[in-house]
């Protein structure tokens, strides 16, 4: 399928997949892509970890540019990291990699989305009860079990994406206060082998 590349996305291959491929990369690299530039100290704090791995792996994600400096944030020696991309593209070819090495941290990456996808969620429901009611009547925690095949279904997919892909430049402005980040998870996978 031919898609249009945005450059905004960043396709995953496999020497980056390689770099990202770490469960504390990854959320460093989320945390500065959904909360803006921080400082390798900061994250340490955010996500319970010593500023000594934090700095580490982001030198890696550095390295493997999902993560740049961002200068207009630093004082002094205090330097600030901004994600380089808004998202990001896995290819499925890289589970089919003739090397160990990428399928295996193709695996690891695929794990650790749906751990952070169901983790997403489950903080949600914990804390649902302190946000506004219009924010409690407009969640959606549904699912569908459809006989289809594999075309059907990849039509479905693209049809689903293609419709949050129209909400993109509809997105509300950040001033406004009714505003929050949502996070739209679509799964779709078979049962059961007939």
């Amino acid at each position: 399928m031919n898609e249009p590349q945005d450059p905004q996305v960043r396709r995953l291959d496999a020497r980056s997949l390689r770099g990202l491929a770490h469960p504390l990369r990854m959320q460093l690299l989320d945390a500065l892509r959904f909360g803006g530039p921080a400082t390798a100290s900061q994250l340490a704090e955010k996500l319970g970890e010593s500023s000594g791995a934090t700095s580490y792996h982001l030198r890696q994600l550095a390295a493997h540019s999902f993560i740049e400096d961002a200068p207009e944030r630093g004082k002094g020696r205090e330097r600030w990291w901004k994600a380089a991309h808004k998202g990001l593209r896995f290819d499925d070819a890289l589970l089919t990699d003739a090397s160990p090495e990428v399928r295996g941290a193709a695996d690891t990456y695929l794990h650790e989305v749906a751990t952070t996808q169901a983790r997403d969620l489950s903080t949600w429901l914990g804390n649902r009860h302190e946000w506004p009611e219009e924010w409690n009547r407009t969640w959606d925690m549904s699912s569908a079990t459809l006989r289809l095949t594999p075309e059907l279904t990849q039509e479905l997919l693209e049809k689903m994406h293609a419709l949050v892909d129209t909400y993109r430049d509809r997105a509300a402005d950040e001033g406004d206060a009714d505003t929050a980040q949502v996070r739209i998870q679509t799964r779709a996978f078979p049962l059961t082998m007939e």
